[in-house]
Parts: structure tokens; C-alpha cells; sequence
């Protein structure tokens, strides 16, 4: 099978975003310049660099997230786990602007040390961040439409010390999810260690 995804596809449902999958979830939460707080989960975010650490999230729509990220120039990234993953669901909704999805979700915020933006804090880990680009994703016509990327360099990193093992953050632990294809997720289960062939043994 082969398709343009310009003119469609033959299956009852795209299969581009289970191709491209897991995704880890970016659990952005970010403050208006009227101090007003949002939450919401991004699927469409990576770990872009690790020295000094840098992560992306973008946005199909110009949505509260972006609008707050564009205006303050940070944000944090909660860690999407499986305990919380119906209260990060319910973040997911369209609430008008003023709505607080903290107190909708029934999620606690805590302050956080470097931005002005509160952090989940029943989560396991959150990653403050400060915006470094934002840009607009143009298609191969130079159409952005209402894509927009923010890239954010990591200033702080919060780790609930319960989720260490012997010094290394335990995704397993911590039931840490990803977005697959369609409404599926992935639950990290089980993990298999395999080197870079060309790096000593530590």
C-alpha cells in the first residue's frame, strides 16, 4: 500500500500518528500575562538536545498553551504517568481561557523554582522551561496555518526521589505513559538495556 496523505488515505483511519508512535506527552502548563493558569497535554513533543537539555512541543490551532508560551516565554512539562492519566485526559478539553485545569482535573499545583508557571505536583517529574524559538511549521507550499512549534531549553529539572532506582529515574516506577496511534496509550512496563556498540563499558 501507498498513499499521498494530501489526497487521503484508503483506511478507516489515518495511520500516520500510529507510524510515527509511542510519543511521549508533553503535559505543558503555562501562565496568561493576566496570571491566568493553563494545562494541557501535547502529543506532538520531543527532546530535541541534551547539552544543555532543550524540548519541543507543537500546536495544530493557536491554543491557550501557545498563546501563554508566546507571551511569558516559559512553560513546565509535567510527566504524563498511568495514576494520573484520566486527570491529564481531562485537561485535554476545550475549556474557555479563564478556566483553571488544575481545579478542573482536581490536580494540586505547586510553586516551581525558576518560572512563573506552577507544576503538577502529584507527578513524578516536571521540567521547567524557557522558550528559546517559536516558530511557525510552514508545508512544503510555505503555509503555516496555525502551526506553531515552541522550542524551550530545560532551566529545572523536579524528580519525586521515590522514583529514583540506584540513581536512575525508574520509568517503571513511575508508570510513565506515551500517545500511540488513535485515543491509544502505552504503558512503560519493561525496559532492555543495549549500548552504543562503540562506547567502553561503564
Amino acid at each position: 500500500m501507498f498513499f499521498e496523505p494530501r489526497s487521503g488515505h484508503p483506511l478507516p483511519h489515518d495511520p500516520f500518528r500510529a507510524i510515527v508512535a509511542p510519543r511521549p506527552i508533553g503535559w505543558i502548563s503555562s501562565i496568561s500575562k493576566d496570571g491566568v493558569v493553563n494545562l494541557a497535554p501535547y502529543s506532538f513533543f520531543n527532546a530535541i538536545a541534551g547539552n544543555p537539555p532543550m524540548v519541543m512541543f507543537a500546536s495544530e490551532g493557536i491554543k491557550d498553551s501557545i498563546r501563554n508560551v508566546e507571551a511569558s516565554r516559559e512553560f513546565v512539562v509535567n510527566l504524563a504517568t498511568k495514576s494520573l492519566a484520566e486527570r491529564m485526559n481531562e485537561t485535554s478539553r476545550a475549556h474557555p481561557a479563564e478556566v483553571n485545569e488544575f481545579e478542573v482535573a482536581g490536580l494540586t499545583m505547586t510553586e516551581s523554582r525558576l518560572v512563573k508557571a506552577p507544576r503538577v505536583a502529584e507527578t513524578p517529574a516536571a521540567l521547567e522551561c524557557k522558550v528559546t524559538e517559536i516558530l511557525p511549521l510552514k508545508d512544503l507550499n510555505g503555509d503555516a496555518g496555525e502551526r506553531v512549534m515552541a522550542i524551550a531549553e530545560v532551566v529545572g529539572i523536579h524528580i519525586d526521589e521515590a522514583y529514583l532506582t540506584d540513581g536512575l529515574f525508574d520509568m517503571v516506577k513511575a508508570g510513565t505513559i506515551a500517545r500511540c496511534g488513535y485515543w491509544d496509550y502505552q504503558l512503560t512496563t519493561e525496559l532492555f538495556n543495549m549500548p552504543r556498540p562503540d562506547l567502553p563499558n561503564h
